[in-house]
């Protein structure tokens, strides 16, 4: 069990904010992310710990969520950490917020893939194995994504 919990605390915050940046809902990522470690835990417990399997599961129980709910998931700008310098705070915000829109500007795809490389700390070949491409295709649109998502924020800061 340390083994697992070394893994638990290596990649909890990870997914988190992979799960956060896709569905932006706070409280749904929190609860997938619990869902994940112990869908993991219950299938593959005895076998050697695999993050891309891990942020596979979780990428999964998102789609499934959205799919049952069918409803719009939105940013929620709740506080969940402690203040100490409010114009910072609020600095951060902000861009959080542009960067949010302008990635609902992009394809499903594109904000998947950019979500998983920011969150993740996946290597190319293993956000591949989540996402059931090759690793040279994610490269590509990875490299495709950046710049889309330069041009939308050129946009909006200009």
């Amino acid at each position: 069990m340390d083994m697992f919990q070394i893994f638990y605390t290596a990649h909890r915050d990870r997914l988190f904010g992979y799960l956060l940046r896709k569905s932006g809902n706070y409280h749904l990522a929190a609860d997938i992310v619990q869902e994940s470690f112990t869908r993991y835990l219950e299938q593959y417990a005895e076998k050697e710990h695999n993050p891309a399997l891990l942020f596979t599961i979780g990428r999964n129980l998102l789609f499934d969520h959205i799919r049952k709910n069918r409803s719009t998931v939105s940013y929620e700008d709740d506080d969940h950490g402690h203040a100490i310098d409010q114009e910072h705070i609020l600095q951060i915000r902000e861009e959080a917020r542009l960067v949010f829109t302008a990635l609902q500007q992009m394809t499903d795809d594109e904000r998947d893939i950019l979500s998983l490389l920011a969150s993740s700390g996946l290597s190319y070949r293993e956000i591949a194995q989540v996402t059931g491409n090759s690793e040279a295709n994610i490269k590509v649109k990875i490299h495709r994504a950046r710049i889309k998502l330069k041009q939308i924020l050129k946009g909006h800061i200009s």
